[in-house]
This record gives structure tokens, C-alpha cells and sequence, in this order.
């Protein structure tokens, strides 16, 4: 018995350490785990942005017949949404059908995005964390905003087209409101930003592969315009037209 006790005695004393031991083992797995997490947490937005800026820098050149181009519209940014800009009568009659347009007005200017996003982030100083994500990372419904101009602008930046290019882009943005079996778009009831805008039902979910940019960028491609590969953002576009506009006042 006293051997047998002090045997029992002796595996105890060895069955601490192993316990500390195993402990420790699993601590630094957790933090390798940790640190693991992390890295891809903030590597996968990195390499977003990365992919994203190379493809933005790619221009995929359209129908460069300049002869044939007879028509103008423009491109404008707040600074966060790309909108194409027409004069109303190069609007056509199908796209213009249920718009509010008022007496005076000679341009409308349309734009796609996010509902939650547009309706409460019209500036970058209206940006929160949660609206961010909600739509980047969450498909989410869409709204197309229009808005009225009685004047162009000196930053909009003139895009020339064909008659051809100007019916493609109608009928892409036209697809892009939701209609009823009629065919009459949807007027939201909110308000817009200014008493020189509205919002509508649209088309199609936004994320960070759909954006309000990338909608902007898929239009002048189905256009057969020059347009950035693939682009989140408003800078690509906007820099390809501005060169475009360049080289058009120097000839």
C-alpha cells in the first residue's frame, strides 16, 4: 500500500506540468489562429481594391467612328455615384415616359445604386460604417435617381456618341427602372436630395460587384463606348472621357 500510494503520489506530481504544457500549446495556436484571422480579414479587402484599380486602368475601347457621332452626353460624379447625363430630347420616348419634368428643364441626369446607400449617403460626410457594409457586402436592392437640369455644367464631361451608341444606352437605362405590366415606373414617395430630383424602383442588386459606378461603366460598354474593363469606382471612366475630350479640342 505505501508504495502503491507513493507511486500515485509520483504520476500526480508529473500531471500538473502536462496540464500547464498542453495549455500553452493551446494558447499559441489560438493567437497563430488570431493572427491568421486578421490578416485575411484585411488582406481580402487589399486585394479587392488591387484587382479593382488594375481593372479600372484597362480601357476597353468602343466604335470610334467619330464621324458617325453626332450626339452628346456627359458624365458627372458627387464624388461617390457616376450619373449620365442627357439633353431631353435625346432622351427617348419610352425612357422619358413618367419622369417628372418640369418647364425649363433641358437636361436629365440618371445614376442606379444602392436604396439604403442613396437615400442616406448623398455625400462622402454622410458615409457611416454600417451603410458601407450593408452595401458592399449584402445584396441589396436598387434605386434609379434622376435629376433636372435647366444648365450644363462646367465639371461635366462631354461624351459623343452615335445615333446607334445613344438608342443602347436609352435602352439600358430604361431596363434598369422597374416597371408594372404597363410599363409605368415606380416614383418613390421620399424625397430627393434637392427639389430638382427623384427616386424610382430599379433593377438588380448592388454589391461590391454591382456598383452605382459599375452601372455607369456597364452602360457605356453595352454602348459599344470606350469604358474601363470592370470599375467600383468613378475616376476611371470620368479620366478615359476627359482624355477623350482632350484630344477632341486639339484637332
Amino acid at each position: 500500500m505505501h508504495s502503491f500510494k507513493k507511486a500515485s503520489d509520483h504520476g500526480g506530481f508529473f500531471c500538473i506540468p502536462f496540464v500547464k504544457i498542453h495549455l500553452s500549446c493551446s494558447m499559441k495556436a489560438l493567437k497563430r489562429l488570431f493572427k491568421y484571422a486578421l490578416l485575411t480579414t484585411l488582406a481580402i479587402p487589399l486585394l479587392f481594391l488591387a484587382i479593382s484599380y488594375l481593372l479600372t486602368k484597362i480601357t476597353v475601347s468602343g466604335n470610334c467612328e467619330d464621324q458617325l457621332r453626332g450626339n452628346t452626353v456627359w458624365l458627372n460624379t458627387s464624388g461617390i455615384h457616376l450619373d449620365i447625363i442627357f439633353p431631353i430630347d435625346l432622351v427617348s420616348d419610352e425612357l422619358i415616359q413618367d419622369l417628372v419634368v418640369r418647364e425649363g428643364e433641358r437636361y436629365l441626369s440618371f445614376g442606379w445604386g444602392e436604396e439604403a446607400f442613396y437615400l442616406e449617403t448623398p455625400t462622402w460626410g454622410d458615409l457611416t460604417f454600417y451603410n458601407a457594409c450593408q452595401a458592399l457586402l449584402w445584396d441589396s436592392t436598387s434605386l434609379m435617381h434622376v435629376t433636372r437640369h435647366k444648365n450644363t455644367r462646367n465639371d461635366w464631361v462631354e461624351v459623343k456618341l452615335s445615333n446607334d451608341q445613344l438608342a443602347s444606352l436609352n435602352n439600358y437605362i430604361l431596363s434598369s427602372f422597374t416597371t408594372d405590366q404597363a410599363g409605368q415606373k415606380y416614383l418613390l414617395e421620399e424625397p430627393g436630395y434637392t427639389p430638382y430630383d427623384d427616386f424610382y424602383e430599379g433593377e438588380g442588386d448592388y454589391s461590391c460587384f454591382n456598383t452605382c459606378n459599375s452601372w455607369v461603366n456597364g452602360a457605356f460598354r453595352a454602348a459599344d463606348l470606350d469604358a474601363c474593363l470592370w470599375t467600383p469606382f468613378d475616376f476611371g471612366l470620368m479620366d478615359i472621357h476627359k482624355e477623350n475630350a482632350r484630344l477632341r479640342a486639339e484637332e
